[in-house]
């Protein structure tokens, strides 16, 4: 007889073998989208970690996978799987990383693929270790801990930007530089954004380069440096910002299957009452594509910066002269 005392399976393995038994039924099939971490953690009131746990234990087992731009849908495999065991069985190590030779590039850029294609939220160690084909303990040799990875990461993705010497003649041309090279990070690595801060700013060597070729780009201005480090965090703050938005429009996209070209027409009929109503009638004038282009907006914000930051500096150098 099963003892009294045995303890129940834990919540992601229970949500995982409904998820299992769901794609080995047919319920759900190759290509179709799957619920996100979030709305796992919403809908079956767990929390986010739980939800993480449950979409890696379908990975290992390889019943669904992340596809770019569509979140995690089920695997072109899955439909010819079997049954299963436990959700907890590893996956066989991939034969291209033998566990002896992972290095820390080999970590950083599994790593890095997560978080692109499927959310930092997606990074683990566990997850990772899956990914690698390794065994959770392999990667502590190289990280302590996520937060530790992280922090590696944006200093391996910032290392892969390689920053001209001495850079194009004049201020304005290197900050502008320097704002677009960001801007080209934050567009290939959503999550970048959420990865930093101003208050307490990661200390890694390849991010601190950049922050260093922008206070040189500021040198000959007559400037104290209390107002270039604020010039430099500044032009940063207006990257991070317009990334975001970005990064949350490709999460919705992901969670909600709906495109931006399809929210919006969706939102057509409520858009002509309230701008036909003749309240709005500049806002009328405005069209969809001018409000969602976000490339448009990043240059708009730099050029007018740079703008203002110019008229400082001339009267700064009139008052000096």
């Amino acid at each position: 007889m099963p003892s009294s005392t045995q303890r129940p399976d834990p919540p992601y393995r229970r949500i995982a073998a409904e998820f299992r038994a769901r794609i080995l039924a047919g319920d759900l099939r190759p290509g179709d989208r799957m619920p996100s971490i979030r709305q796992i953690a919403q809908r079956r009131g767990v929390a986010v970690a739980t939800a993480t746990k449950v979409m890696a234990a379908l990975r290992d087992e390889g019943l669904v996978e992340a596809k770019v731009g569509a979140g995690t849908v089920v695997s072109a495999r899955a439909g010819h799987r079997q049954p299963a065991g436990p959700a907890t069985s590893p996956r066989p190590r991939q034969a291209g990383v033998p566990k002896r030779a992972l290095r820390r590039e080999h970590v950083l850029r599994a790593a890095i693929a997560i978080a692109d294609t499927e959310g930092l939220d997606a990074v683990s160690m566990r997850r990772l270790a899956a990914e690698l084909g390794v065994g959770p303990m392999s990667l502590y040799r190289h990280v302590a801990h996520k937060d530790e990875l992280v922090t590696q990461m944006v200093d391996e993705v910032f290392g892969g930007q390689e920053l001209p010497t001495p850079g194009p003649e004049g201020w304005r041309a290197k900050l502008e530089l320097i704002s677009r090279r960001q801007w080209e990070l934050g567009r290939r690595h959503l999550w970048l954004p959420r990865a930093v801060s101003f208050t307490r700013p990661l200390l890694v060597p390849n991010m601190m380069a950049h922050t260093e070729w922008t206070l040189r780009a500021l040198d000959g201005l007559g400037l104290p440096m209390a107002t270039r480090i604020r010039e430099a965090l500044t032009l940063h703050a207006l990257v991070v910002t317009v990334a975001l938005s970005m990064a949350d429009e490709l999460e919705a996209e992901q969670e909600t299957g709906v495109t931006l070209t399809g929210w919006w027409l969706a939102q057509r009929e409520r858009a002509d009452e309230l701008l036909g109503s003749g309240r709005f009638p500049l806002l009328a004038t405005v069209s969809e594509e001018t409000v969602s282009d976000l490339d448009g907006l990043f240059e708009y914000s730099l050029a007018r910066h740079l703008d203002g930051f110019a008229a400082m500096v001339e009267g700064g150098s009139r008052t000096r002269s």
